[in-house]
């Protein structure tokens, strides 16, 4: 779910070839001219084209450098920005119609996607849509305790702000000290706060829960409370991960622990959390290899798909005060790898591109190596493999390789199957050496193809209508009548070819 504006509609007109006048004008209507959405969650932005031609080609682009842009540069499409690695995708590219609706999706949106979007095509007339008028603009927010007053005072208010007006109405949500504590209409809290040097506030949107606010001390900063260093971690099978956090209090620590709610709406503040330490399930695996007064790790080893989920860390103090298990920690997602190619589908001759994908949107730093099954050195490196003008020993499979400090994995692998039109056509005869008049001989037609060949046909030349069907042509009691010469054609669904020709002579017994 993501949080949108409603923005106002832009239309944007421009002339086709037919001139200004008549009904033959296209334009491009944004759904929304302004959105607003919380770091971390997902956003469609959309459009549609409404004009004379159909569009052949489109993409979606960002000027985010503003003034750089000119008519004259190719635009940028995102799905290939590295900025935006795994995160943009064009959920309607195979279902749309030629004219739209033209959707981009970013996903576990960040403050720098914060910027103007817009669309770009071109018609089966060759006109091309500039990408010098303006689009949709973006606003990534993260929410905000605000105290007011900011100054010294023996009471405060709270209230939940993002940093651009998210639309509709909204529930907040407020813990104190990592604890649920209410909910109301209001962004504001429903009580003025007395001065506490141990209390911490923050807020979340209903719905939204994932995406609170940071926690924040009403006086002083040695509140309790609990940052972690990562929102989100994907890591490969099989390799080891740190989960790391900061934390303060007004008074000592006395005990710590990480857990993980894994069984979602089991857990309440009145639960005592499981110490990961004393899991079985992660038995051998978990330790903490740095805690100290203001910082904390939970290592896990050799992680196994099981173990995504989500971390929290909760503490004690000495005056007994406990930060509560209520507020999301840090979620871990544990991946394999696949192999995309794009087409799906192809012919000999097409350029054909394979990427290297996981089940969650970003890796920390990987370096990606491709190989061919049964080919000891590596085809390329990158995420993404370009074969150009494919051929058909190409064919084979196909499988990723990525590596990062964490470790090594290697994806499934995919099979690359060329698609071909019939090459190759030849005839054999059997027997073959002199062909005696009243004796039998077989023609053979060989092709090869992919698909195979689904339909042989059989010529004499300057014969017009076939002579027989099938990948053999066998002729009994031969005379003289016979003689002459002889090809094929074969035939699948792509295409046909048709063979040289063989002679065929008849001598007398």
């Amino acid at each position: 779910m993501s949080l949108r504006t409603t923005g106002s509609v832009l239309v944007v007109f421009f002339w086709s070839v037919t001139g200004v006048h008549g009904q033959n004008c296209s334009r491009v209507t944004y759904i929304k001219r302004r959105i607003c959405v919380l770091k971390g969650s997902s956003v469609d932005i959309s459009c549609t084209y409404d004009g004379y031609n159909d569009v052949t080609s489109s993409l979606w682009i960002s000027p985010k450098q503003s003034g750089r842009w000119r008519d004259k540069l190719i635009p940028e499409d995102l799905t290939t920005d590295p900025g935006y690695a795994g995160r943009v995708e064009y959920p309607d590219q195979e279902s749309r119609r030629s004219r739209g609706p033209f959707t981009l999706r970013i996903t576990d949106v960040r403050e720098e996607d914060s910027a103007e979007y817009r669309f770009t095509f071109k018609t089966e007339n060759n006109y091309t849509w500039g990408h010098n008028l303006p689009g949709t603009t973006l606003t990534v927010t993260g929410l905000q305790v605000e105290l007011i007053p900011k100054w010294w005072s023996e009471y405060k208010t709270l209230t939940c702000n993002p940093t651009c007006p998210l639309p509709g109405n909204h529930t907040y949500i407020w813990y104190k000290n990592g604890q649920h504590i209410d909910e109301s209409t209001s962004p504001q809290y429903k009580d003025s706060l007395y001065r506490n040097y141990q209390d911490s506030y923050s807020c979340a949107i209903k719905g939204h829960e994932d995406l609170h606010s940071p926690a924040v001390c009403v006086y002083g900063q040695y509140c309790i409370r609990v940052s972690y260093t990562k929102r989100r971690i994907c890591v490969l099978k099989g390799s080891s991960v740190d989960i790391s956090c900061t934390h303060g209090s007004y008074y000592s620590v006395t005990s710590s622990l990480w857990f993980s709610p894994k069984q979602s709406g089991r857990w309440t503040d009145k639960l005592i959390p499981e110490d990961l330490t004393t899991d079985p399930g992660y038995a051998g695996r978990v330790q903490y290899p740095y805690i100290s007064s203001r910082t904390s790790t939970l290592r896990i080893t050799d992680v196994r798909e099981e173990d995504s989920a989500e971390y929290r860390f909760t503490l004690e103090t000495e005056n007994n005060y406990t930060w509560g298990q209520s507020l999301p920690g840090t979620t871990l997602t544990v991946t394999g790898l696949q192999v995309k190619m794009t087409p799906p589908t192809f012919n000999e001759g097409q350029n054909v591109t394979l990427t290297c994908s996981s089940t969650c949107t970003r890796i920390d730093n990987p370096t990606y190596t491709w190989y061919k099954k049964n080919v000891a050195s590596p085809k390329a490196s990158g995420q993404s493999y370009s074969i150009t003008n494919i051929r058909s020993e190409d064919s084979g499979e196909y499988y990723c390789e990525a590596e990062n400090k964490y470790g090594r994995l290697n994806s499934s692998t995919l099979f690359v199957d060329v698609l071909y039109n019939p090459k190759n056509t030849s005839v054999s005869v059997s027997p073959s050496g002199e062909i005696v008049e009243g004796s039998s001989v077989t023609l053979t037609c060989s092709s090869d193809a992919n698909p195979p060949v689904n339909k042989y046909t059989w010529y004499k030349k300057n014969v017009t209508s076939p002579k027989a069907s099938g990948q053999s042509y066998s002729i009994t009691n031969i005379t003289s009548e016979h003689s002459g010469e002889y090809y094929c054609e074969a035939e699948n669904f792509n295409a046909s070819q048709k063979s040289t020709t063989l002679t065929i002579i008849i001598t007398g017994n």
